[in-house]
């Protein structure tokens, strides 16, 4: 009887000391090879949609928390990278400006795009509440 307990001891600290062991260089190798992966795609991602910017000489830093609306020159209207009708854009701004206490849009418009548009983009987030609306624009290279 007695030896059948020192087996089953042995067995129980045989397998606590197993379990003990656990290889950590298999998930490290994984977590490298994502890390890489994200800072490979990060920048990717971060570009955008690609406009033709206005040039003046004085560049325009949109502030953290307001809303970035993207026109490109076919006169696609993006709201976070997705496409918005300008029908729609008011109520679309509306429901993103629910939650949050400062309403604060940017507009990224393509250089070519008509001027009426543009207006017609301010009239639709003057119609949705926004009091503050900003430019981007491109910094002019100094000689």
């Amino acid at each position: 009887m007695q030896i059948q307990g020192q087996n089953q001891s042995r067995r129980g600290r045989q397998l606590a000391s197993n379990l003990a062991e656990i290889n950590v260089t298999p998930l490290v190798d994984v977590m490298l090879v994502l890390l890489i992966i994200f800072m490979i795609t990060a920048p990717m991602i971060q570009s955008g949609i690609n406009v033709n910017l206005p040039s003046a000489e004085t560049k325009t830093n949109p502030s953290s928390g307001g809303l970035i609306l993207t026109i490109t020159k076919d006169r696609y209207i993006y709201m976070e990278n997705s496409i918005v009708n300008l029908m729609l854009l008011e109520s679309r701004v509306k429901n993103y400006f629910l939650s949050k206490p400062r309403k604060i849009v940017f507009i990224k418009a393509d250089k070519d795009v008509s001027y009426g548009f543009v207006i017609g983009v301010m009239d639709a987030l003057k119609k949705a509440g926004i009091e503050t609306v900003g430019m981007i624009v491109e910094q002019k290279e100094t000689k």
